[in-house]
């Protein structure tokens, strides 16, 4: 058991020692139990605690909150959006297929900044499964959702704290525009349900999917990039993330919109 905890806390430490200098001091970072005790209360919670707490409970009316939180997210995504553009695309000092850290220290510290941003706002995204779980829409805490959220917290946590301002850039930059889109959606629909029986939802999941496959691909041009100093192993992980969210997602497509009408009706 001693050797067990020395391994354990071999770990700890090894992590404090290579976390980037300039994200090892920012909240959240530098250390693997912040992100790990919130995520696995998270799992807990939508996963057990909730549902058992709300068993016995009628659905809470929190509309007020998720139009707020949705604003919120709304306005997160749109200011990540503009800072990505401000610090990294509409720069020429970079190279599209090999997103350095700028050789300016004070450019540098903004971008590491911004992409710890982009973390906190996926922390916030969890709520999303909370807000499930107090309305007692036990159906939309899927498989695909729950993973969904846990993974890109912790890869963006695990990418942020010792590769900040790399080729995660990109991603960030495509999701955030989704986000927009997706919560925008959401906002419309808390608004006004009728906006979910809208001929253009099933387009979100088409976006989604097309946010997998140019991620994807820029990881895969990416890898033969050369003169590259990012991990390539960064790069396959992120392409077996892609392709893996882009089968859960077409198959959540193909049973959502593409079921023939027979056996919608019935």
């Amino acid at each position: 058991m001693s050797a067990l905890l020395d391994h354990v806390q071999g770990g700890v430490q090894w992590i404090h020692d290579n976390s980037h200098p300039l994200t090892k001091d920012l909240w959240f970072m530098g250390s693997i139990w912040p992100v790990t005790i919130t995520l696995v209360l998270y799992l807990s919670f939508v996963l057990k605690i909730g549902p058992e707490l709300m068993k016995s409970r009628k659905p809470l009316n929190v509309d007020i909150y998720i139009k707020i939180y949705n604003i919120i997210q709304i306005l997160f995504s749109l200011y990540l959006l503009r800072e990505a553009f401000r610090l990294l695309w509409l720069r020429f000092d970079y190279r599209f297929f090999c997103v350095e850290m700028n050789k300016d220290p004070d450019v540098a510290k903004e971008q590491v900044f911004t992409v710890w941003l982009f973390l906190m706002s996926r922390l916030l995204d969890l709520l999303d499964t909370i807000f499930f779980v107090l309305r007692k829409k036990h159906n939309q805490i899927t498989f695909l959702h729950v993973y969904h959220h846990a993974i890109v917290v912790s890869l963006a946590w695990f990418i942020i704290n010792f590769y900040p301002g790399g080729q995660g850039a990109f991603f960030g930059t495509v999701n955030s525009f989704v986000h927009v889109i997706m919560y925008s959606y959401y906002l419309l629909t808390i608004i006004n349900p009728e906006y979910k029986k809208a001929w253009w939802k099933k387009y979100l999941t088409i976006l989604q999917l097309v946010q997998f496959v140019i991620t994807g691909l820029h990881a895969l041009l990416s890898v033969m990039e050369p003169d590259c100093d990012f991990p390539k192993f960064m790069m396959y992980l992120g392409i077996s993330q892609d392709i893996f969210m882009f089968i859960l997602f077409y198959d959540f497509y193909k049973k959502t919109y593409s079921t023939p009408k027979k056996n919608k009706q019935s």
